[in-house]
Order: structure tokens, then sequence, then C-alpha cells
């Protein structure tokens, strides 16, 4: 029998064509279905959405979304913007070699008489360096220094500039004063001046770099994506490169080959690392830290650098600690700085547009000796150390030439060391004094006056129309009866020198002084003869060598030659030199032996050194406002200034005085190791004449000479006698 409570099993049509699903049965209490977790979800937060949590909460989110569409679309206007004027700047960048020498002007080297270099002017600009033909310490230096980051960083540093700002508000200052934070790259874009030429004719060199080097938050977004195109355009070490050819050094230096040739006479190529972190140390400020202006700050600065140097891995404890104990030192030409005046009034005596304003790199050889610079500059210091009073504001100026013109030295002032201050040798007009005296006497001598002959020494007036009597004195306040002319320059008697020019006439007088080089408006008075008249210390000593070297004029000069830098052939050549004879040869080697008196005998003897022939003159202005001592040996001519720059007078000063030592201790130097020589004179007994003629009365002359002089003059005219022209200014005796 079948159970048939056993289950059946299924046919396989059933399997086949799939059984019919049962009914689903009705969910009673006990087995009704679970809501969805999703549903919950969403009733939870229907019911938070409800009142005014719900509003704000939606409200914030609306808010928030809508800055969120705000920011990226602005953000991606601004990315879009700066990628254009990255790329316009891009499209604006040259190559990398139009941009290493940015100079808006060019240099000039001035060679001293051996053909070596005493100073610099202009920009110079030693040639092009890169990162490969620089010394490694140098390149370390720079990047120690003004961009640890360099190598790592895309142009702009966000971290450097946040330190800046943080450094600027400690110490004090506005968040963008002071530290800028800039990259290497973004210096370099302030130096291209973000690619803007400099233009001569729309504005000056100092407007154009104080526009390139403005602080303000525009041109310092403006230079950080000027940075970013070089950075896109450029190689790191290629914006290095230009970097150290167009950076400021000080001292007119430009690029790091200049400033290493100009402070250690040496290629950049082989400095040490003291050297490097010198140069290295100027580019925070280039003119305070110039080792030409204080050597011990810039080695303060260098050590600071050494240090950073080592801190960062570029230099070993060992090397740090030698660079330390023997730190950079300036060349003996650096040094030195011989020759700033000169070098002064060498640029302003050549052509312009190849000196002040040159666009081109010039090389001037001069006649400069630096031995005797050296002399004249030591002297200088000497006298004001050791014979000058403390405090004293006078000062004094120095001229050395050769009997051609060829200016050796100069010094305009007592600061000997400095470039582009005023220049009282070639400068300042100052009145002569005795030191004109000489010339009256050239005058007499020339007519065929001795030494010998004699002139009364004797209270003397003139009339003077629209000034009234005008009596001049000597400094002594006495008298001396019959004197030579000798005695007469020797003593620098005022009266016997009046007379004398008033005998030989006024106009004969003036045109023998400005036939020497005196070319400022000589007086038209009779006191011309005393040294009323105003001239240049150059001027002066320029005359006295013309009567050196027999009689001829001279134009004193300081430039030999001109030449491009890299030409062998010169533009121009010597400037100056001996001119046209003005008076005869006999004539002046008479004065000569006149004016050996004035310092072996006379008002000069404190000007005497090592047993020498030396002939000079002193000369003291009214009131002592000017003193002078002019004089030479058989191989160099000397003058000397002494006084105040507002005229003030002087305290006990003549010309035999301070003048005097300082030209005593400047040509006693100068002659150290030159053999001693005799002047070039001529004593009354080697002429064969010796008259007893008194060119000075108010008649005339007596003797045989006398009378012809006064014949010739009856005949050809007065030739300056006439007094009717007022004096320019009442001397009254007090020259010696």
């Amino acid at each position: 029998m079948s159970d048939s409570r056993k289950r059946k099993r299924p046919l396989v049509a059933d399997k086949r064509y799939g059984a019919t699903k049962p009914k689903a049965r009705k969910a009673t209490p006990k087995t009704k279905a679970k809501p969805r977790r999703t549903t919950r979800r969403k009733a939870t937060r229907a019911k938070r959405r409800g009142g005014i949590v719900g509003f704000v909460q939606r409200l914030v989110g609306w808010i928030l979304r809508l800055i969120w569409r705000v920011v990226w679309r602005v953000g991606a206007v601004a990315c879009l913007a700066l990628a254009l004027m990255v790329g316009y700047y891009y499209s604006t960048l040259p190559d990398v070699s139009e941009l290493l020498d940015g100079r808006a002007r060019g240099s000039v080297t001035l060679l001293d008489n051996e053909g070596k270099v005493f100073a610099w002017r202009g920009d110079q600009f030693g040639g092009v360096v890169t990162t490969k033909t620089v010394s490694p310490h140098l390149r370390h230096a720079i990047i120690a220094t003004e961009d640890k980051r360099f190598y790592r960083h895309f142009g702009v540093s966000p971290r450097g500039i946040a330190s800046a700002v943080r450094i600027n508000l400690s110490e004090g200052r506005g968040p963008l004063s002071g530290h800028g934070g800039s990259t290497i790259t973004q210096q370099v874009a302030k130096l291209l001046c973000l690619g803007v030429p400099f233009d001569p004719e729309t504005q000056s060199e100092a407007e154009y770099e104080t526009e390139c080097r403005r602080g303000t938050i525009k041109r310092k977004a403006s230079e950080a994506i000027y940075a970013l195109a070089m950075e896109a355009k450029y190689s790191k070490d290629e914006i290095l490169t230009i970097y150290m050819n167009r950076a400021f050094l000080g001292a007119g230096a430009r690029g790091f080959e200049a400033a290493s040739q100009r402070y250690f006479g040496k290629s950049a190529a082989n400095i040490t690392p003291a050297e490097a972190a010198m140069l290295a140390g100027l580019l925070v400020a280039p003119t305070r830290f110039a080792p030409t202006n204080d050597l011990t700050r810039s080695q303060n600065r260098a050590a600071t650098i050494v240090r950073l140097m080592e801190e960062q891995g570029y230099l070993t404890q060992t090397e740090a600690r030698a660079a330390q104990n023997n730190p950079a030192q300036l060349s003996a030409a650096a040094e030195a700085r011989a020759g700033g005046y000169f070098a002064d009034w060498v640029m302003s005596s050549g052509p312009e547009f190849f000196t002040r304003k040159t666009t081109e790199d010039v090389v001037i050889k001069t006649t400069m000796d630096q031995r005797i610079q050296r002399a004249a500059d030591d002297a200088m210091q000497w006298v004001f150390e050791n014979k000058v009073r403390a405090g004293s504001k006078a000062q004094a100026a120095i001229v050395v030439m050769s009997a051609d013109g060829a200016v050796r030295a100069m010094v305009g002032g007592r600061k000997t060391k400095v470039a582009g201050a005023f220049n009282r040798a070639v400068q300042a007009k100052r009145q002569t004094g005795s030191a004109f005296k000489p010339f009256v006497y050239a005058a007499a001598l020339d007519l065929g006056y001795s030494p010998n002959d004699t002139v009364v020494d004797e209270p003397y007036c003139q009339n003077i129309p629209g000034s009234g009597q005008w009596c001049p004195e000597n400094y002594t306040r006495r008298n001396y009866g019959k004197v030579s002319l000798t005695r007469a320059l020797q003593d620098s008697l005022n009266i016997p020198a009046v007379k004398v020019s008033e005998f030989v006439g006024r106009d004969l007088v003036r045109q023998v002084a400005s036939d020497f080089g005196l070319q400022s408006d000589l007086a038209a008075g009779p006191a011309l003869a005393l040294g009323a008249s105003e001239s240049t210390l150059i001027e002066m000593t320029g005359a006295y060598a013309g009567i050196l070297n027999g009689g001829s004029s001279v134009i004193p000069y300081g430039l030999v030659e001109l030449r491009l830098m890299g030409d062998s052939e010169p533009l121009m050549g010597t400037g100056g030199g001996i001119g046209e004879r003005v008076v005869q040869e006999e004539a002046a080697r008479q004065l000569i032996y006149m004016m050996e008196k004035v310092v072996s005998q006379g008002t000069g003897q404190r000007a005497q050194f090592g047993g020498r022939q030396l002939a000079g003159k002193t000369g003291t202005t009214q009131a002592a406002r000017d003193a002078w001592f002019v004089g030479f040996s058989a191989d160099y001519v000397a003058g000397v200034w002494m006084g105040y720059d507002d005229n003030t007078p002087l305290t006990g000063v003549t010309g035999a005085g301070l003048p005097a030592e300082i030209w005593r201790e400047t040509m006693a130097r100068v002659h150290e190791g030159v053999p001693a020589r005799s002047l070039p004179m001529m004593s009354p007994s080697q002429t064969g004449e010796t008259r007893d003629q008194s060119p000075g009365r108010q008649n005339g002359g007596s003797g045989v000479g006398g009378f012809l002089d006064n014949l010739l003059r009856d005949i050809l005219g007065d030739g300056g006698n006439t007094n009717a022209r007022k004096p320019r200014e009442t001397v009254s005796g007090s020259d010696r």
C-alpha cells in the first residue's frame, strides 16, 4: 500500500514548465515586514529639517555652494589671466646673451704714466661670467646669502615671503618694509626692470633706477609674474648668470667680474672663499659695504656670509675657519685709491661723449705718477696732523707737474681718497697775492732790465679815479730805500713791485701773465702787481712751469691718449704741453735766479730741503684769506694753496708758513732717489750787465737804460701807465 502521507516527488514536466507558485499568505500582526533602513533615514532627515534650525542649515549650505561656485570660477579666471600674463612676458624675453650687459653707460679705466690702472669711472663691466666660469665659492656664497632654496622653487618662494613678513613685523616695520623675501629670480626681474629699457630721452638714469626699484604691492606682483616667466624660459643656471653679470656691487662695478677686478685685482674665477663672501655681502647694500669705503665693515659682513656657507654645507669647518682667520684684503690699487682728484680732472678735461657720458668702454692713459701722487697725499696729511691745530676747517690743494705741463699729481683738498669732491686745485679761483709778482719782473727782464737794476722803496700813492688815493705798503710796514729787483722779489716788497709794473706798463704785465696761462680776468688797476686777480692753482703752477722751461707757455695736461677698450689705435692724444714763447730764454733764466734767492735768502726759506737748488715765490692776499707757495726744482714744479672755502681769514698763516711747509714736505718726498740737479738759471754776472737805474721813480728811471726806455715809451705810448680804470680790488700791502 502506498503511504498517502509521503510527499510526492515532482514530475519531470513540472521541472520543465515550472510549478505554479503558491499564493502568499496575508501577513498577520506577528509576521508584519520591517520598514527599510533608507526609509527611516529619510524620515529622520525630514524631521530634522523642520523649524528654524533646518532653515539655517539650508541657508548655510546654499551660501557655501554659492561661494564654491564663485571661488572656482574666479580661481579659474585668475589662473587663466596669470597664464596669459606669464605667456606674454615669456614671449618678450630675449636670449640670455642679450641680458648680460645691461649698463646704461660705458666705463672709463684710467692708467698712470707706466700703464697701470689707478682709477675707474662710469659703470665698469669686466666681461661676461657664467655659473661655470666663476669660482664655485662665489656661486655658493651668492646662493647661501640671497636664496638658499634657489634650485628648489619655481621663481617665487611663499615660505621666503612669509618669513620676511614675520621678520619685518617683529622688527616693528610694515609687512613689506625691509626684508622682501625675494628670490634670486625676482631680483633678476627687478634688475631687468620687467623688460623696460632705459630711454635717456625721456628720463634720467636716476629716475629710471627709482622706477625699477619701487616696492609697491602691484610692483611686487608684477615681479613675481615676470619671475615665473623667466623660470619657464631659462634654466636656473642661466638666471643666476644674468644675476652675476648685472648686479651692482659698489664703486661703479657692474657684475662680479668687474667687482673682483676692482677690489682684488683678479678674475672672479680665482677668488678665495673669503673674497667670495665679501663680494656676496655687497648685494644687500653695495655702497655701504663696499670695501673701498669701509674695509672693516665689509670684512664683518663677509664673516656672516662665511658662517652661512658653512651652515649650508658649502664650506667645511676647516675652510670656514681659514676664511674667518684670513679675511679678504683689497688689492694695492684699490687700497691706494690714488688720484681721485686727478681722475676727476682728466674726466672733466676730455670729450664728454668719451668720458662723463660715454656709452663705450674707454681706456685713458694719463701723466699721473703714482709715486708722486702718494708723496703729495702723504705730505698733505702729515702737515695737517702735525702742524695744524685740531678742529681747523682750513683747506689746501697741491699740484705737481713737469716743466712741459704734464701733471704728475693733484690733491684737491684735505680728504685725499675721494672721488667727485670739490677740487680746489682746478675749481677754486682765488686771489694770488705776491705769487703773481714773478710775472711783473718777467715783463721787466724781457724788456732788458737786469736783476741788479734798482728801484726805490719809499712811500708811494696813486690817486685812483672813483676810489680816491691808494697807498700800498710793505708787509713789514717799513721802507728800504734803493733796492735791486732781486732784493725786491726776494723779500716780497710791495711798493717796488707796483712801481716796476707801472713803469713797464700794466698792459704788458697783464699780457705776459696771460700768455703764461693765467686766463682769469686780470685786474685793471695798479693792484694787478700785488695779485689782486684771481686764478686757480693749476693755472699758477702751469705758469711757473713756463718759467722753468725757459720762457715758453704750457697748457697743463693729464690725458696722454684715449682709446676704446680692445682697440690698439688711440682715438685722440695729448691735449696740452709746451706752447709759444712768452719771454726770452735769457729773461726766464734771470728770473729763475731771482726766484732762487727767494728760497735761499728770502721769504721762502722754509721751503728748503736736501741742499738742492730751489726757486719759488710766496703769496698772501689781503687779510690772509689765501696763502700760496709755488716753486720748482730742476725736475718738477709744485704749487700749494691754503685757505678756507668761505673766505674766512687764516690765523697766523702766510705763504711763507704752512704752504711753504706743505710744499717742502711734498717735494722732499717727490725727490727721494732723484739725483740733485742745478737750476737752469743765469746770474747778473753771467750777462755782463750791471746797471744802476731806478725804474720805479715817477719821472722814469735813471741811467742810459731808463732814458732809452722812456724815449721808446714816449714814441710808442704809455703802455698801461694810465690809471683811469678802477682796480678790481684794493690791496693794502699785507702780501708776503
